[in-house]
């Protein structure tokens, strides 16, 4: 990897970890004082989303249709940036510690299945693209 790839890398992180600010900024508006606002919706959909993308990304570079600099800097830069493992595990440890132990418990699986299935569906789309 050159020196250029590598900050082209990092910036694609920054970019990605603010997207991810804005994105879960615009959600927990809009989920506010309704039954959802109870649950960190914004990381999930960060989390699907990005990894739905990832898988895309990954799919196209193993398929030849996106040069392999192009992956690194969208899918290690940007999705890194972009999606958030940790704000997932800390905010269902949150949700355990506050008794809502069945919506810890949703977030913590439904994410990691939904998460999985998003990146396998990407990866499918992007090697037959």
């Amino acid at each position: 990897m050159t020196p250029l790839e590598l900050l082209a890398v990092a910036v694609g992180g920054g970019v990605g970890a603010a997207l991810r600010f804005l994105l879960d900024g615009a959600v927990k508006a809009r989920v506010s004082g309704t039954a959802l606002g109870r649950f960190p919706l914004g990381t999930l959909v960060i989390n699907v989303t990005g990894s739905f993308v990832l898988g895309l990304v990954t799919g196209l570079g193993q398929a030849g249709a996106l040069p392999l600099p192009m992956v690194a800097v969208l899918g290690t830069g940007m999705m890194g940036g972009y999606t958030t493992f940790s704000t997932a595990s800390v905010e269902t440890v949150q949700l355990l510690r506050s008794g809502k132990s069945r919506l810890a418990v949703l977030n913590g699986l439904g994410m990691l299945v939904v998460s999985v299935g998003a990146a396998a569906l990407g990866l499918l789309i992007g090697r037959n693209t």
